[in-house]
């Protein structure tokens, strides 16, 4: 599966620049990280959540869990995980377990873990298991300014 083609055109869209970084096919975001040779402090992963009002996706660093409970207090909703079969409907065009956090590009809401906030540059899943995207961390925070910025993960 090549990069997802609505990440591509939003990214095209926004006039980004950015690199694909090729890599083994491997599970996990932090064995990706490794296998890449990039820091896993500046993968960024996408946890999608629910509640009634809908989806959120918790975007934060490959070495961090979010914690679920503070961020429904934070923003007044009652989160939880999404299924991986509402995963696989909401992105079409990415494989199982590699969604880009560019969630605009997919008509979704985001939150953002603060502590991405301080990276010089950021990788992210292309919407398949070999290929990461990569971009200054300027053009990630430009990206993502709509979304909240909040604390809500600890790192693993």
């Amino acid at each position: 599966m090549a990069m997802s083609i609505s990440l591509l055109e939003y990214l095209e869209w926004e006039g980004v620049d950015y690199e694909l970084v090729h890599h083994p096919w491997i599970g996990g975001s932090m064995r990706t990280a490794e296998v890449a040779h990039i820091p896993g402090e500046k993968l960024a992963k996408c946890v999608v959540l629910e509640d009634e009002a809908g989806y959120l996706m918790a975007v934060l660093p490959a070495t961090h869990k979010v914690e679920i409970e503070t961020l429904s207090e934070e923003l007044g909703r009652d989160l939880q995980l999404a299924t991986e079969n509402e995963i696989k409907d909401m992105f079409e065009d990415c494989a199982t377990g590699a969604i880009p956090p560019m969630v605009k590009a997919f008509g979704y809401e985001a939150v953002v873990d603060e502590s991405l906030n301080t990276c010089d540059e950021i990788y992210f899943e292309a919407g398949n298991h070999t290929e990461l995207v990569h971009l200054s961390g300027e053009d990630f925070a430009d990206l993502m300014a709509d979304a909240p910025h909040l604390q809500f993960s600890h790192h693993i």
